[in-house]
């Protein structure tokens, strides 16, 4: 019988099966995550056949955002990021949508440590 894994140690699957880039990247957003708040808790959501790995996701009264990994960026998705303050413009896509908002990294981008974990703290305190 296979002992059952944690959430946090399917993310680091699925960090190291990123053996690039995007790998280090995501690794990288998800320690700032942490960071931001020690309370925050880690979740895999939405596994299929396609991605048996699931999506990880990062919560604190619901959902924060999720965290996937495309051939060319990696997309951090703030599930109320519509209502989410942004004084330093991180959001760059899904910027649209009524509820969602979203931050895509490509290889080379670099994210602002301290706005990245000011959004996140954000991002809780409006789920609070």
């Amino acid at each position: 019988m296979t002992p059952h894994r944690s959430a946090s140690d399917d993310i680091d699957a699925i960090i190291e099966r990123l053996d690039d880039w995007r790998g280090a990247l995501l690794a990288d957003l998800r320690r700032l995550i942490l960071e931001a708040d020690p309370d925050v808790v880690e979740e895999i959501k939405w596994r299929k056949p396609s991605n048996p790995l699931g999506v990880p996701v990062w919560s604190r009264d619901g959902i924060l955002c999720t965290g996937e990994s495309y051939k060319d960026k990696v997309k951090l998705t703030f599930a109320n990021g519509a209502r989410v303050e942004d004084p330093h413009g991180l959001f760059n896509a899904s910027l649209d949508g009524n509820a969602r908002r979203a931050i895509d990294l490509h290889e080379g981008d670099a994210v602002d440590p301290d706005a990245f974990r000011t959004l996140i703290r954000a991002a809780i305190a409006l789920n609070g």
